[in-house]
């Protein structure tokens, strides 16, 4: 399918088709809206912040964009309640054409529930439609300079150029010398994202307010039944959290105006979860939590009684699967907590065991993902023992799963190790398949958790943000650092190219790509 353009921010008079969409110059374009709707804000012309969003949610090369993340979502193949999915180009290029204000109507939520980490609880999950995603994808982009602007500096949820190692080392910097805190208030907000108050958020988020209004009141379906929803904003829409980040935005400085330097409080927040020092207990107990508990029932919030406490760091907490802990001898150590080895080795058991006639090549292919990325968030933390550990378990699962495929006494245990495991230079014992591929011979293994070297991740500043010119330097490097020590990884698709949007004087190096969510 095909579109004839005009004034929507494409070039006029041009034939496109999805697959002749310059993508490219749809980034920049949208870009460059998207920085200057955040310089509008920081100057406090909340006008021209409305008429620049006007703009960018009415472009065509903004709604491509938005339908382009929808598509290449890990959901895209979950339909809501309508049981639409977009595959084919047609399809894309239809849903971009209707992406109109005028005349929009949402659809209910279609409900799911999925276990959480505590056993027999579940999380519910509300799944938009197709046309409603694209619609909060849509809107996303001219709300995300905003939220990036008004966001805490040491939040690191949801954001661009952000994730959990930046928070992990912030705990470490606040609490690693002899000097720092020795309590922390160890908090969880309580259903963050079901609870947060309608009318705060209407009243506060900086976007089109009927747009929003319909995404919070459009109500959900479970089986086969309307319910309305009067409070909260759904987990599974693509604009939930940065409506979460709104509104947990000033946090920071709540906690500050009823302290004083003294207090040695610091605040780092990861998504809904967070944790708050401080220089006594008394500290915590009587002036940040107050304020904690009083900052959020102004958004519909409260803290949950069950996760929230304060403790001695000598005795340690967990933080985003981090164990962080001061020993004895002054020295604080974070490694992975034992909680997230156990349901790890768990996950990988239950793989295995319900793998048990899959070729040795496949097993591969399905455990060799699951540990990079277990190992991937380890990395950064005092973890060689942990990976050693694991390494050893995931090994007994393996002959466990070896031997009993092989029941006929003639086959021992020797030739089950012949079959199955193989030498590497150095390494025994190495779990492996040999393949033919187009009459050639290649080997494939398991990957193994101490084989990935600790390397300390460098925090990023706090007050960094992809949509202010003065970081575009600072970014550009530390990217271009990131994407150096990981060529031979395939990028996705959404990663974005800023090297264009930089000022000519900030252009210091090769051309940098900077990953941000679209």
């Amino acid at each position: 399918m095909s579109v004839m353009l005009a004034s929507t921010g494409a070039p006029s008079a041009s034939l496109i088709t999805w697959e002749t969409i310059d993508w490219r110059q749809a980034i920049k374009g949208v870009r460059q809206l998207q920085m200057r709707i955040a310089k509008a804000y920081r100057e406090g012309k909340k006008s021209k912040v409305k008429a620049l969003q006007w703009i960018l949610t009415h472009s065509f090369y903004a709604k491509v964009l938005a339908v382009k993340r929808v598509v290449q979502n890990r959901g895209a193949k979950t339909p809501g309640v309508d049981n639409v999915v977009w595959k084919t180009s047609k399809q894309k290029m239809q849903a971009v054409l209707s992406l109109k204000r005028h005349g929009y109507q949402t659809k209910p939520l279609k409900r799911i529930y999925i276990p959480k980490k505590q056993k027999g609880k579940v999380r519910p999950l509300s799944i938009p439609v197709l046309a409603c995603r694209a619609q909060q994808s849509l809107h996303l982009l001219s709300l995300e300079p905003i939220v990036e602007t008004v966001a805490d500096k040491n939040a690191y949820g949801f954001r661009p150029l952000r994730g959990t190692a930046d928070a992990i080392e912030q705990c470490f910097i606040a609490l690693a010398q002899k000097s720092c805190a020795p309590f922390i208030l160890e908090g969880d907000i309580q259903t963050c994202f079901e609870n947060i108050d309608f009318k705060w958020l209407l009243n506060n988020v900086s976007m089109d307010k009927e747009m929003l209004r319909k995404w919070l009141t459009a109500g959900y379906m479970e089986k086969g039944k309307l319910y309305s929803t009067t409070r909260g904003t759904p987990q599974g829409g693509i604009i939930s959290p940065a409506l979460l980040n709104v509104a947990l935005s000033g946090l920071e400085e709540a906690v500050q105006a009823v302290t004083k330097p003294t207090d040695k409080v610091h605040v780092i927040v990861y998504a809904d979860d967070f944790v708050i020092t401080g220089a006594t207990q008394e500290v915590l107990e009587n002036k940040v939590k107050p304020a904690v508990e009083a900052f959020l029932k102004e958004r519909g919030l409260s803290l949950s009684l069950e996760k929230t406490k304060i403790v001695p760091i000598q005795e340690g907490f967990d933080f985003l699967g981090m164990n962080i802990r001061k020993y004895s001898s002054g020295k604080l150590i974070i490694k992975p907590a034992k909680s997230s080895v156990k349901r790890f080795l768990g996950d990988i058991r239950r793989i295995i065991k319900t793998h048990a006639t899959v070729t040795t090549e496949e097993l591969i292919y399905i455990l060799n993902p699951k540990i990079r990325g277990w190992v991937n968030h380890y990395r950064h933390v005092c973890s060689k023992k942990t990976f050693s550990y694991v390494d050893y378990r995931i090994f007994e699962a393996i002959w466990r799963w070896a031997v009993r495929r092989h029941k006929n006494p003639r086959k021992g245990k020797q030739w089950i190790r012949r079959k199955y495991f193989h030498s590497n230079k150095n390494r025994h014992w190495v779990f492996s398949a040999v393949i033919k591929k187009k009459g050639l011979k290649t080997t494939c293994e398991l990957v193994t958790a101490s084989q990935t070297p600790i390397k300390r991740h460098i925090k990023i500043r706090a007050a960094a943000t992809p949509f202010d010119p003065a970081y575009h330097e600072y970014l550009g490097k530390r990217i271009s650092e990131r994407e150096n020590a990981k060529k031979s990884r395939k990028k996705p698709m959404w990663w974005l190219c800023w090297w264009d949007l930089l000022e000519p004087q900030n252009r210091t190096g090769d051309r940098v790509v900077i990953g941000a969510a679209l």
